[in-house]
Parts: structure tokens; sequence; C-alpha cells
């Protein structure tokens, strides 16, 4: 049977979940993870045949760490080649924010550890596509980590105001 990144390019959703102190939520892989095992990284996982993008992350936010997600927008869309390994993958990665749920490890084989960062204050060592994923957001917005804020006031606003 064909591998997904092996025989065929994968694709694997991310994203970088900020909560209301402004903290990103990360997640250390473990020994039966796909590839880059002991690496910290945004968490994500596949997409099913017919769901959207933005569909799979909230989904796999769920079903691996109890917890309810909202997508605020795409960051980006990187390849992420691990040579090491024979790995390629197309990892569209979002920025979310949590809005419920008290995170904890689901999956326990592929993941052996949880928890908010500072965004400028990672674990070492991350996954090569959040550390990319971290130079992209840098680049675009610096050290901002307001977003559970800022997606609460733009919620809130009348719909004529755009502004």
């Amino acid at each position: 049977m064909p591998v997904a990144g092996r025989d065929y390019i994968g694709v694997g959703v991310g994203a970088m979940v900020f909560n209301e102190d402004g903290r990103v939520f990360l997640s250390r892989r473990g020994p039966e993870a796909r590839n880059e095992r002991g690496c910290w990284e945004f968490p994500g996982g596949g997409v099913q045949f017919g769901e959207k993008l933005s569909d799979a992350i909230v989904r796999e936010f769920y079903e691996e760490y109890a917890m309810h997600i909202e997508v605020i927008k795409l960051l980006g869309v990187p390849d992420h080649i691990i040579d090491d390994e024979q790995q390629h993958w197309v990892s569209p990665t979002f920025i979310a924010r949590h809005i419920a749920g008290t995170p904890r490890i689901v999956e326990v084989d592929k993941c052996t550890g949880i928890g908010w960062f500072s965004l400028m204050r990672l674990p070492e060592p991350l996954s090569l596509v959040t550390r990319y994923d971290v130079e992209v957001y840098i680049a675009e917005y610096g050290s901002r980590s307001d977003w559970y804020d800022w997606v609460a006031d733009y919620i809130s606003r009348p719909i004529s105001d755009t502004s």
C-alpha cells in the first residue's frame, strides 16, 4: 500500500494556536510519529478526502488534544522536505486561537509532551516545518501574539464597521 509522504507527496495541516495569554501551543513528537520524532511542533495531521483544510485542523486538534480551536487565517503553505527520512509533505499552516477544552494528550504513542510557550522562547529541537513557520510568522507579524483579543474584537464589530 502506498505511503503518504514517501510514495507520493503528502498533505498535512498544522496550526499555530494562541491562547488568551498570547502563548502558542506545541507538542513533542513521540515514538510512533511518522517523522522527526522528539521534535517540538505546531500540531496538525492529515486531511481526509473531501475535507477542507481548515476543517481538518479543527478536527485534528480535537481528536489529538481534546481542544477546540478557531481558525483565523492561513499563515503559509510550505514544502516540508525531510531529506534524512526521504519524505515530502506540503504543510498548510494556519493561525488559530484556543476557544475551549483543557489540552491533554490523547494519542500517547504519537506525542510525549504538550505545552503553551512564549513565541520568543520555544523549546528545542523544533521540527523543520515549525522552524520555517516561526520564521514566516515573525517576518510577517513580529512578536505579535494577541490574536485571541484581536479576533474577539473583530467578531464583536458591527458588520458595517470594516475599518
